[in-house]
């Protein structure tokens, strides 16, 4: 038993405490075991899997190579969106955006601040991530999201733009999208907004209409997805950060970046956590050098 806890993740939230004999003791509460001769061939530059409620990684590759992030953006984007602005706040798309994805926003067109937050994390909307940029002051917006990733601790991250447009000064690392992630699940109503497959929203006049539908394709098709955000350009290639949910395992993060094919990858990666994965919830205190175990 002592050998396999050797090579067994567990816990961070780790419990110190003293036995009759004056012996330093660690408690475990959960144990994660991992089996690496299951890990499938994936094509990803960088991989990391991390159980939600305990934060430990239960596989990391490369996890803190600098990235070009691609969407994975608008996730910093919303969070500083909310933290700046009130939801039901309206303001006025000062410019039309038409690279990559856009949810047809027109110029002069009167939104919430709520519409457009759906808009970059369900349709990953390029017009939506402006038009929250400019309504705050467009560089301003940029200063504020490089503070809500140095907030979180997001140390190998800098922002240029709101919707991850490649830019050699646009970077980030797997590790560091987790930490984003992180707080956004934090957020129950930014948590639930990632998980819709489709919604339309509209103007404040109800003239126009936009029809916002999800990226992420395993939605609805592979059971327990439940978000969070896509992200290709191509210098990045493609990025999934994707939300795992089952009753045996809880919620598990899995970071997908420079794939060539990011839903197959989390896929097979779902297989493995599924085939691979235990988990044991125990009360056991180990010793320092783990060779005494007290159930």
């Amino acid at each position: 038993m002592a050998k396999m806890l050797a090579n067994t993740l567990y816990s961070n939230n780790l419990k110190i405490e003293k036995n009759l004999n004056n012996k330093d003791l660690i408690r475990l509460d959960k144990v994660f075991y991992l089996d690496q001769s299951q890990k499938p061939a994936f094509s990803a530059q960088a991989v990391l899997l991390v159980d939600v409620d305990t934060r430990v990684i239960l596989y990391r590759e490369n996890d803190k190579r600098r990235v070009y992030p691609a969407s994975l953006t608008k996730i910093i984007t919303a969070l500083t969106a909310k933290k700046l602005f009130d939801l039901g706040e309206v303001i006025e798309v000062k410019r039309v955006i038409e690279e990559g994805r856009v949810m047809g926003l027109y110029k002069g067109e009167k939104i919430r601040i709520e519409n457009l937050i759906y808009g970059i994390l369900i349709h990953s909307a390029n017009d939506a991530a402006f038009a929250l940029a400019d309504a705050y002051g467009y560089d301003k917006f940029i200063d504020q999201m490089n503070k809500t990733a140095q907030d979180l601790g997001m140390k190998q991250t800098n922002f240029t733009n709101p919707a991850g447009f490649d830019d050699p000064e646009h970077y980030s690392t797997a590790y560091d999208l987790y930490l984003a992630s992180e707080a956004l699940l934090d957020d129950p109503y930014l948590k639930k907004i990632v998980g819709i497959r489709e919604i339309t929203v509209s103007d404040e006049d109800y003239r126009i209409f936009h029809t916002l539908v999800n990226v992420n394709k395993l939605l609805g098709e592979v059971p327990g997805v439940a978000g969070i955000k896509t992200g290709y350009t191509p210098n990045a290639g493609e990025n999934l950060i994707s939300l795992y949910k089952t009753k045996s395992l809880g919620e598990i993060l899995l970071i997908v970046v420079g794939s060539k094919d990011r839903f197959k990858d989390t896929e097979q990666i779902i297989n493995w956590l599924n085939q691979g994965l235990r988990i044991y919830n125990l009360n056991w205190s180990i010793s320092q050098g783990y060779d005494t175990i007290i159930r």
